[in-house]
């Protein structure tokens, strides 16, 4: 069963390749509102966290800053050009970077404090499995923080679209199918400033 809202990796890595080189240029202010982003895990030092879908690893600074030196921090994409970019940026510097799909770990079961995901959901070609597969690899109360620098209707805008009530990243849609995966949604916000869907894994 195929799913619209997301594509299939050749086809994530399609988009991504070619954008990868100019990507943090494209986006040039948004540092703030990712640090603020990893801000609402309530990360403590010496966790391990996992930025799934790290891009250029704009994430992976702050991340790191939250668990200190003695704390684990990863960073997982699927698009070889995101890694090389994140590698040029430096911010390999504050995590190892795994060319990986998110359906499908390269780590044990229980292995993670919390996942911090940034514009993943639309890129998932199967949102149950992506989200039961960072289930699987994150501790019971574990955290997961869907983030996004801009909400939903300022994201469909600048792409010249509406939202529309199939969006995953809706909360009647997504609170249901996360729940299938085992979290629980306990805070949702979107607004123009920023999206944030923040769960814990039930136990």
């Amino acid at each position: 069963m195929t799913d619209h809202h997301g594509e299939r990796p050749h086809e994530v890595r399609a988009f991504f390749g070619p954008r990868a080189a100019g990507w943090d240029d494209k986006f040039p202010d948004d540092g703030p509102a990712y640090a603020a982003g990893v801000a609402e895990l309530g990360l403590r030092r010496g966790e391990r966290v996992l930025d799934a879908g790290c891009g250029t690893g704009r994430a992976l600074p702050a991340l790191r800053e939250a668990v200190g030196p003695q704390g684990t921090v990863l960073g997982a994409d699927l698009t070889p050009e995101m890694l090389a970019a994140a590698v040029r940026a430096g911010r390999d510097r504050c995590a190892p970077l795994l060319l990986a799909d998110v359906t499908r770990l390269p780590l044990p079961d229980a292995a993670l404090d919390a996942v911090f995901a940034a514009g993943l959901i639309s890129h998932l070609p199967y949102p149950e499995a992506g989200f039961a597969e960072l289930a699987r690899v994150v501790r019971p109360g574990g955290r997961l923080a869907l983030f996004h620098p801009i909400g939903r209707a300022a994201l469909a805008a600048r792409k010249g679209r509406a939202v529309t009530p199939d969006d995953l990243r809706a909360e009647p849609n997504l609170r249901p199918l996360l729940a299938r995966c085992g979290w629980e949604l306990i805070r949702y916000e979107d607004r123009d400033a920023r999206y944030l869907a923040l769960a814990v894994r039930r136990g």
